[in-house]
């Protein structure tokens, strides 16, 4: 999780975020995100045989049962000829020989289908091993980039992004790859027999139809295509205007706004239609004429009623493949769009990453310096401007400032969502830049001011601290944060669940669980975001408690949004126009009259009127960034 983890969206909307894409690191090339409409700045991921590339490593089973069983049916039609013409004779074994023959008709097409099954019975372990190895490295893949892409991102648009381009892979490797040779095959052997049996006039209609049917299905799924694109473009908006108007369920509702809600939604939609006409009226003009020709034969004493059978069932055995691969193309050329913007995500690059040769953190005492660190997240504002300052080791610091002065971009530095742009921010005299991303993280525990957590049981949410914590873990760390007790007198307890982003709780409730789950990672570092800012006043008081337990012996910065809760800090650091101004005690800084004990005077103020948790200075926003 993240030092502003739940309120990073808002916060960064105060910091310049929201206005504009962030800013590139000098020397970076940012990786695009996804855009209002469509996911808007991926790779190119080229061809369809540049993603069969990329596809390929996930497949291939050896043997392809499909193969035997397009043989045996081509088979059927000629035992169906043989029994309709023994039948159609008169010898003394008219009854015998036609049951063996539909015996064997029989058999064949019971072969057919159990290679069939024998097929998908093979191919299923492949194709759900491939997709999920595919999905599961996407969305772990999406969780790798950094804060830059996902502040800008639509979750609705990514998921439906995911989950289409899963679908397409299940069907290039379901209906392409292990059925597309057997299909070729089966029309090779059916033009190859009518070619033999009956001469030159079947083999031009044969061939003249998979002629014009194959020209026809590909020039009109190319017409397809573009509208394809197009239709993914407005369901990925219509799913993100869905999960974003669920999510906000209560705003809705406060505005009295659900039907336009609804026709937003419904906008996005759009059908699609025309192909299927066209292939068959090709094909039964086809059949039609091959009728026409076999009937002149038997009239003309050349063909028998059999060869009529025969014809007329080796077409319609050329028109099952041939139909399929029309539809193969035309979802294969369907799967590849939607398969592009997934194989696009997987190639988008993060701006911070572990540089080669990166090693683990070694934090032996905790001290942290900043040393004229820069930082802006559009080119147009600079928040953090040559920020300098050392935090001492095992000391509590914490930091104040009016709205937009870079208390929340020093958390997301530290904890390496972004990198500067110049200085550099160092833990024990080690650059972060030059250690790995996983061991920074793990020295360094948070407890946000606006705590979003998952929807599951609050068990879970608590562990997810630290995962390998015991059962017994768990439950200190909620009677040290003081959860304990109200977690138990919940129906169901720790097995809880809280509802999306926690809805369900209280502010207050959701805060303690949030301090719960730093207690239990127990890292040497802490970030306090306003940790009792949703807290009453009897609560702050015992959670207070509570989290002078958690900072003793670690190094802790706290942003304040009240300065009552920093008096007992060792260092008060003012922030303005992205620079320290002021820095000491509580004490030291009321004593120097500056911009803190103005801040502090309005703060006496505002409680005086009624308003304790206003803690900026006068004419200044009660929220910090």
């Amino acid at each position: 999780m993240v030092a502003t983890e739940a309120g990073g969206a808002s916060k960064a909307a105060a910091e310049g975020v929201a206005a504009k894409p962030a800013a590139p690191p000098a020397g970076t090339t940012p990786a695009k995100a996804a855009g209002p409409t469509k996911l808007k700045g991926l790779p190119d991921s080229g061809s369809g045989w540049a993603i069969m590339k990329s596809l390929s490593g996930y497949l291939w089973p050896k043997d392809n049962p499909a193969i035997k069983r397009r043989i045996l049916n081509v088979q059927v039609p000629f035992l169906f000829k043989e029994a309709v013409d023994l039948l159609n004779a008169t010898t003394e074994n008219v009854a015998l020989v036609p049951i063996a023959i539909l015996l064997a008709y029989g058999a064949a097409r019971v072969g057919a289908a159990g290679f069939t099954e024998l097929r998908n019975v093979v191919f299923s372990k492949v194709a759900q091993s491939s997709i999920r190895q595919v999905a599961c490295n996407t969305f772990l893949h999406l969780l790798s980039l950094d804060l830059r892409f996902h502040l800008s991102r639509q979750t609705g648009g990514l998921a439906r992004a995911i989950d289409r381009g899963t679908r397409g892979i299940n069907f290039v490797l379901t209906s392409m790859v292990f059925n597309i040779l057997p299909t070729i095959l089966e029309i090779g052997l059916v033009c190859s027999i009518l070619t033999y049996q009956y001469g030159a006039q079947f083999a031009a209609l044969t061939a003249g139809t998979i002629g014009v049917y194959t020209a026809y299905t590909f020039g009109v799924t190319q017409w397809r295509t573009k509208f394809r694109k197009e239709m993914n473009a407005m369901e990925s908006e219509a799913s993100s205007k869905a999960i974003d108007s669920l999510i906000n369920y209560e705003t809705v509702k406060y505005f009295n706004n659900e039907k336009m809600e609804a026709e937003r939604y419904d906008k996005y939609f759009a059908n699609l239609g025309m192909l299927n006409f066209g292939q068959n009226f090709i094909f039964s003009a086809a059949i039609t004429t091959a009728m026409i020709l076999t009937a002149q034969g038997i009239s003309a004493g050349s063909y028998t009623i059999g060869d009529l059978v025969m014809v007329n069932g080796l077409l319609f055995q050329l028109s099952l493949p041939l139909n399929f691969l029309g539809t193969v193309y035309r979802e294969l050329r369907q799967s590849f769009t939607d398969m592009e913007t997934m194989f696009g995500l997987l190639s988008l690059n993060t701006d911070v990453k572990n540089e080669p040769g990166a090693t683990d953190l070694r934090v032996s005492k905790g001290e942290i310096s900043f040393e004229g660190v820069g930082f802006g997240y559009t080119p147009e504002r600079t928040i953090l401007n040559g920020a300098t300052f050392n935090v001492p080791p095992g000391s509590k610091v914490a930091f104040v400032g009016t709205t937009g002065s870079g208390k929340s971009t020093i958390f997301r530095l530290l904890f390496r969502f972004y990198d500067p742009e110049q200085g550099r921010v160092l833990i024990d005299g080690q650059d972060i830049r030059h250690v790995t991303l996983e061991s920074l993280r793990k020295a360094i525990a948070v407890i946000p001011q606006d705590t979003v957590l998952f929807n599951d049981t609050i068990f879970y949410n608590i562990a997810y601290g630290r995962p390998t914590a015991t059962r017994e873990e768990v439950l200190e760390a909620a009677r040290l944060a003081r959860i304990d007790d109200a977690i138990r007198q919940m129906p169901m307890g720790y097995e809880t669940v809280v509802g999306e982003r926690g809805l369900k709780l209280s502010g207050g409730e959701k805060q303690r669980i949030a301090i719960a789950r730093a207690l239990l990672k127990d890292a040497p570092i802490l970030l306090c975001d306003e940790a009792t800012s949703s807290i009453d006043t009897a609560t702050e008081r015992e959670v207070q408690q509570s989290l002078a337990q958690l900072t003793r012996g670690k190094t802790t910065l706290i942003i304040a949004h009240r300065l009552s809760t920093v008096v007992d800090a060792d260092v008060v650091m003012v922030m303005k126009g992205g620079n320290v101004v002021e820095s000491g005690s509580h004490h030291q800084l009321i004593a120097r009259n500056g911009l803190y004990a103005a801040m502090w005077r309005h703060q006496l103020e505002a409680a005086h009127h009624g308003n304790p948790t206003t803690a900026t200075a006068p004419n200044q926003p009660s929220t910090p960034a």
